[in-house]
């Protein structure tokens, strides 16, 4: 009979790896947690479901979570249609302040040589007050999430609420995390009911409808300085006008919405 010190030198491995037993506790807690965030979070992956269980304390690393989803049989299922929030929406409540509830979304338009153009539009719920309107020809979850910084900067205040619908932008890590770190609720609409950000889309209209639908633009201008609903200043930004299209429009009076 062979000793344990021979047979680990004919196999080629050390005596403490033969003796070595699992101590592993079956990591149960960890897999009901994992398999409660995945239910709520349909369209996350392992790895944004381990940001969000460390976010809740829990000591991991991406590799046992990702070795726990697999024994779960946890996947995320690949479709064709536009990626959508799954979380539970509850009903929100009716504001009673200013800066507790904050909406915005997107309007599309374009400008006389056909390229597009978006603008993110942000109003305070309570009081109705245009916030902010960035305009671009792309405004990604980091853009989104720098013009809230400039707004909350300007304020002095963080909303609790923000309401938001479904689109990848609004959807991103980038304002996920941005949310996050300042403890904002991210309240999504359900998808196809624009209707639960009712006060957000009656602004959007009226932009549309006395704005846009009025002028044909050229080029978006670098400031649009107007009244808001509170006689405050509405303001657009963007960085694509060059400075012979905006004396231009000054001199044409296309730079401000005080006729709107």
């Amino acid at each position: 009979m062979l000793s344990e010190r021979r047979v680990c030198g004919l196999v080629g491995i050390s005596r403490s790896s033969a003796r070595y037993r699992a101590r592993r506790s079956g990591d149960q807690e960890l897999r009901e947690r994992l398999r409660e965030l995945a239910g709520k979070r349909r369209r996350f992956g392992y790895r944004r479901l381990c940001v969000m269980l460390r976010r809740e304390g829990w000591m991991v690393n991406h590799k046992r979570v990702y070795r726990l989803y697999r024994e779960e049989g946890l996947s995320v299922r690949r479709r064709k249609r536009k990626r959508v929030s799954r979380a539970d929406r509850l009903p929100l409540q009716a504001p009673v302040g200013p800066d507790q509830v904050w909406c915005l979304d997107f309007v599309q338009d374009a400008l006389s040589w056909g390229r597009k153009i978006r603008m993110l539009a942000t109003e305070d719920a309570f009081n109705r007050e245009a916030l902010a309107i960035e305009v671009d020809t792309s405004l990604p979850g980091v853009r989104v999430a720098r013009v809230l910084d400039r707004v909350t900067e300007e304020r002095g205040a963080i909303p609790d609420v923000i309401v938001l619908d479904n689109g990848p932008e609004l959807t991103s890590r980038a304002l996920d995390q941005w949310a996050y770190e300042r403890g904002v609720r991210l309240h999504f609409i359900d998808p196809g009911k624009p209707q639960q950000n009712g006060f957000i889309e009656s602004f959007n209209g009226r932009l549309r409808d006395e704005c846009l639908n009025e002028h044909w633009f050229l080029s978006p201008s670098p400031t649009l300085g107007g009244p808001s609903k509170t006689g405050g200043s509405t303001t657009v930004r963007t960085a694509l006008t060059p400075p012979w299209e905006t004396s231009r429009r000054r001199r044409s009076g296309w730079t401000t919405l005080s006729g709107w």
